[in-house]
């Protein structure tokens, strides 16, 4: 309980506007709404571990506190950042005795996947048992940051980032409480929104400092923009926002998408994500999904890397930058990593076959008389550059891995090799 001057102490307006009920909880309906998840979890007169996962200011620390209030639990919270294994032995033995009493526990833990290996296992007999009912926030992906064994004892939850609606509504909201306007013109207040970049708490904060501004005159964009720090965009280049990113990046330039792609590279250098990492995913790219329908692509990628190494940041950029937009626009082919994927599979099944021995040289007289190379043809010596001899094992019927498709480049290959077949068929006749 709060004392006297607690009471009277100022409070940021984050927290003053913190809802009161689900109710005012805003941006997640789909967790909230009626017959979802956490309504039906209620309505059930139960309640299960829980582990919510989603962006900071969601509203993760605010719903585990109405649902111990809704549910009568005592409500215990711990930062994982600033607990140990001591304090976590206090919870229990605290929840244990309140247990007895005839009052369960509904135990929080912010940034629970700050905690080791060790410590969530100490969790699992007190949650199996129902000494408490725990609650997790994270912001990281729980399949990579928690135990499977006290994943398996909890339902996760996905929190969304708060859309532009919600925010604004959240807007409104501290200016009714506080009973004046932002001092912000259309454009501007928009912009405050994008700021925010979906975080509740961040935005009510920039609001807070907002409104130590006169009335008058309104605030434009670029003036907001020198009144108010800008969030950095969440971007962990060792954790899941990595791979999220270099996979939108990955699938925009397979979609071919120009705009989608550059945004994506955006998003990952404002990051702070190495540039050289992004060029080898393209270099991979061109093979993979450009291939043979551009045979130029790869050229462009080494092209890119290549002057990114000579020029470094920021300058070398632009030529990462051109890549994605030449990728991008370019015909798409996996003829040849499915052929490569193919044969390798055949490799694998059909042993160590040996090559016919007319294709193989034979450097010593043995060898010759073993027949190595014996009946060989040199295919610049025919008449149409061509011999039509077979190059797969003797016990190996033909196979064709490759199939390249009618687009781009590849069109041609396809008339190639049709007339390479047709005079395989003739010779072979």
């Amino acid at each position: 309980m709060a004392t006297l001057f607690e009471s009277q102490a100022p409070r940021p307006l984050a927290d003053r506007l913190r809802p009161q009920n689900l109710d005012a909880v805003l941006g997640q309906d789909h967790l909230l709404g009626p017959g979802c998840a956490l309504q039906r979890l209620l309505a059930g007169g139960r309640m299960t571990s829980i582990i919510f996962w989603g962006p900071p200011g969601t509203g993760k620390t605010t719903i585990a506190r109405l649902l111990a209030e809704h549910t009568d639990l005592h409500f215990e919270l711990l930062s994982a950042v600033f607990s140990g294994v001591a304090d976590l032995r206090k919870v229990f033995d605290a929840a244990r005795s309140r247990r007895e009493a005839g009052r369960g526990t509904l135990l929080f833990i912010d940034e629970i996947h700050r905690f080791n290996r060790a410590q969530q296992d100490s969790f699992l007999p007190y949650v199996e048992d129902g000494t408490v009912t725990l609650v997790g926030a994270t912001t990281e992906n729980p399949s990579f940051e928690l135990n499977g064994a006290l994943l398996s004892r909890c339902q996760v939850l996905v929190l969304n980032r708060l859309d532009d609606e919600a925010l604004e509504k959240l807007v409104q909201r501290a200016e009714t409480s506080e009973a004046k306007q932002l001092p912000l013109d259309k454009d501007a207040r928009g912009a405050l929104r994008a700021m925010a970049d979906g975080d509740g708490r961040f935005i009510l904060n920039m609001v807070e400092e907002l409104f130590t501004f006169p009335a008058q005159p309104l605030l434009g964009i670029n003036a907001l923009s020198e009144a108010i720090a800008r969030r950095v965009p969440l971007y962990d280049k060792s954790q899941e926002g990595h791979y999220n990113l270099i996979s939108a990046l990955h699938k925009s330039l397979r979609g071919s998408d120009v705009d989608a792609g550059l945004y994506w590279l955006a998003r990952m250098l404002a990051g702070g994500e190495e540039p050289r990492y992004i060029a080898r995913r393209l270099l991979r790219f061109a093979s993979e999904d450009v291939g043979l329908a551009d045979p130029n692509a790869l050229t462009q990628a080494l092209a890119a890397w290549e002057a990114y190494e000579r020029l470094g940041s920021p300058e070398g950029e632009l030529a990462i930058a051109q890549c994605v937009i030449y990728l991008a626009a370019a015909p798409k082919s996996n003829a040849a990593y499915k052929a490569l994927s193919a044969a390798m599979k055949t490799a694998k099944a059909d042993g160590s076959l040996m090559p016919p021995k007319h294709i193989l040289n034979a450097p010593t007289s043995m060898m010759k008389d073993l027949g190595y190379g014996d009946g060989y043809q040199y295919d610049p010596n025919t008449e149409d550059g061509f011999s039509g001899q077979d190059y797969f094992p003797d016990e190996m019927e033909r196979l064709n891995f490759y199939q390249p498709v009618e687009r781009g480049f590849e069109r041609e290959i396809i008339k190639r090799l049709e007339y390479w077949n047709k005079l395989r068929r003739a010779k072979n006749d």
